[in-house]
């Protein structure tokens, strides 16, 4: 509730003044809506101040002993940044490992990350309830599942074979496998259990590898349910489309992917793959704490029943931590209005590559998942580069808070432009400079057809599944193919409407001129009444207007280019290798050039 401050003073000043007017200051201090002490206290101030002891005072307290230090400050906001899937709660945790007292509890880590900008603020929501269960023993249950996307060198993806125990989440299995075939699987199965011992039962889904179920015509057994039968393995089947009932397994790849996968280069070969998972394996096992347990480590909870060639690590309380003393961190200088902002980001397999969640995502082709890509914003360009090269320039939708906030995230102030800047933006319509021309990138369907504005356009069969660069002015579309101008035609859009094509951006080099190249072969054709011509076994149509016309074809390496007399009027990628050797055409009234 917002109240005029001058309109509440007038108003304490009415009732002050009937109170020393001589009325009773019960009667007043109802009248008004008060109580009798207010009442007193406003008018023993107006009384020592005046007017200006009428207004509020403030409440805060006059001292703060609970309040966070500012070293405390400046180490939950170095944890944030040194680990960004850290949240509140483990960063809370981490102090308490680090001697930190008193601990911030986990509202008051929220609050400093909030404060410093380091999380965005979220409207509090109800949980949703889910029905949880657990196993009371480890060793009772793992769940089993194939996961992919783990990349090598020659461009391959692996798979990966990965089990978990139900009661303590230790990873029992984590095997790279080229192919997730019903053997490999069984390998990885056995080779856990020598190494840990048998469960008592198993959980998966209804993959083949697993069942043979479901297998047509007739349900079989297989390889991996023989192996559970011969050990006296209780095999256990999902619901299908039943994903949350293996949720311990399926949360396991969320944390892979978002600690391990997405921040790896390819590795050179599935044994390369297979070492560094069994690096992450064993800090995930023996040193990161599980908030489902309490933030106690897996391998605390973990109890083998079988031989193991690695000891489970038994973490307690009184293992020595080092002391971390650092000095209090300013906080980052955040960016000046209109200051451009560069930070790195890997591109997601999906290829909606976010550049501010909730503001601004740049969509990238799915060929550069994994790839990590620099990111030049400001508030009217953002450039997207790869080994310094530009693959995508899009229009800015941030805000000069949005860079500030890009900033306390870890982003550093860029420098020039790498490219070309979006077109300008007035109200949120793109507006072309006047005389300006956009270039726009188009696929070539199987008929030789672009789509433009909802309208189709005919560039050449020749060049189906190819993408080409159209360049617009409003008067013609020139269309560039390998940097090769391969034809012109009159714009089929208005001026208007140029600014508002999807992806338009600036044209960034200059229009490729169809030169002819010095030397060049050529040769005389006439029109067929059927607008075609043949040249070196290659059938060029020109269409049934240009029957009859005697034209001549500039032979190139790559292209036939066919003149009347000056005017080009058409130009076709050459298919053809076979030596041409007529070049003249004989007949009445034909003069040999």
């Amino acid at each position: 509730m917002v109240v005029d401050q001058q309109a509440q003073v007038e108003y304490r000043y009415r009732a002050v003044c009937e109170v020393l007017g001589g009325s009773p200051i019960g009667e007043v201090a109802a009248r008004y809506g008060t109580s009798r002490q207010s009442l007193h206290a406003w008018r023993q101030r107006f009384q020592l101040e005046g007017m200006p002891g009428l207004t509020d005072r403030s409440r805060r307290p006059l001292t703060s002993p609970n309040r966070t230090a500012a070293e405390v400050e400046a180490l939950i906001c170095r944890l944030r940044r040194d680990h960004p899937r850290w949240g509140a709660r483990r960063i809370s945790y981490e102090l308490g490992r680090r001697g930190v007292e008193p601990t911030p509890s986990r509202a008051t880590a929220h609050r400093v990350l909030v404060r410093n900008g380091l999380v965005v603020a979220q409207t509090q929501e109800h949980k949703r309830k889910y029905r949880r269960w657990q196993r009371a023993e480890p060793m009772h249950l793992w769940q089993l599942d194939i996961v992919g996307g783990v990349p090598l060198a020659d461009g391959r993806q692996c798979k990966m074979v990965t089990g978990i125990d139900d009661h303590s989440r230790f990873v029992v299995i984590a095997a790279v496998v080229a192919v997730p075939t019903g053997r490999a699987i069984c390998a990885a199965f056995t080779e856990a259990m020598r190494r840990y011992g048998v469960p008592s039962e198993v959980l998966s889904d209804n993959g083949k590898q697993f069942t043979g179920k479901y297998n047509r015509p007739l349900p079989v057994e297989v390889l991996f349910e023989r192996i559970c039968r011969d050990n006296g393995i209780t095999q256990r089947l999902t619901k299908p489309r039943s994903p949350t009932t293996t949720g311990k397994i399926e949360r396991f790849h969320k944390t892979l992917r978002e600690e391990f996968l997405d921040h790896v280069a390819p590795f050179e070969s599935p044994a390369a793959a297979q070492e560094a998972v069994d690096g992450w394996v064993a800090g995930y096992n023996h040193q990161r704490p599980h908030q489902s347990l309490d933030m106690a480590t897996p391998a605390s909870l973990f109890r083998p029943n079988g031989p193991t060639r690695l000891e489970v690590s038994q973490s307690t309380s009184d293992e020595p931590v080092s002391d971390l003393v650092v000095d209090v961190i300013e906080p980052p200088t955040p960016a000046p209005d209109g200051m451009a902002v560069e930070f790195e980001a890997r591109v997601p397999p999906s290829g909606e590559l976010s550049v501010l969640s909730g503001r601004q995502k740049v969509s990238l082709h799915q060929a550069m998942a994994g790839r990590t890509v620099t990111i030049w914003a400001d508030q009217r360009s953002i450039h997207v580069s790869s080994d310094g090269h530009v693959v995508r320039t899009v229009a800015s939708r941030l805000r000069p808070e949005d860079l500030r906030h890009l900033v306390m995230r870890g982003a550093r102030v860029a420098g020039p432009q790498p490219a070309l800047p979006a077109l300008r933006r007035r109200d949120g319509i793109p507006m072309l400079p006047e005389g300006g021309a956009v270039e726009i990138d188009r696929s070539v369907n199987k008929d030789g057809v672009v789509t433009i504005a909802g309208t189709t356009h005919l560039v050449g069969f020749a060049h189906a599944g190819r993408k080409v660069t159209l360049r617009l002015d409003g008067h013609l579309m020139h269309a560039v193919l390998d940097n090769v101008l391969i034809g012109s035609w009159p714009c089929p859009i208005s001026t208007d409407q140029l600014a508002r094509l999807q992806g338009a951006r600036m044209p960034s080099s200059p229009l490729p001129p169809p030169p002819l190249p010095a030397g060049s072969l050529r040769a005389q054709r006439r029109v067929h009444a059927s607008g075609r011509i043949l040249v070196g076994g290659q059938r060029i149509k020109l269409g049934p207007r240009h029957r009859g016309k005697l034209v001549t074809v500039v032979i190139e390496d790559t292209h036939l280019r066919v003149l009347h007399g000056e005017e080009e009027i058409a130009v076709r990628p050459r298919h053809s290798l076979k030596p041409i050797t007529r070049l003249h055409v004989t007949g009445k009234g034909v003069t040999p050039s």
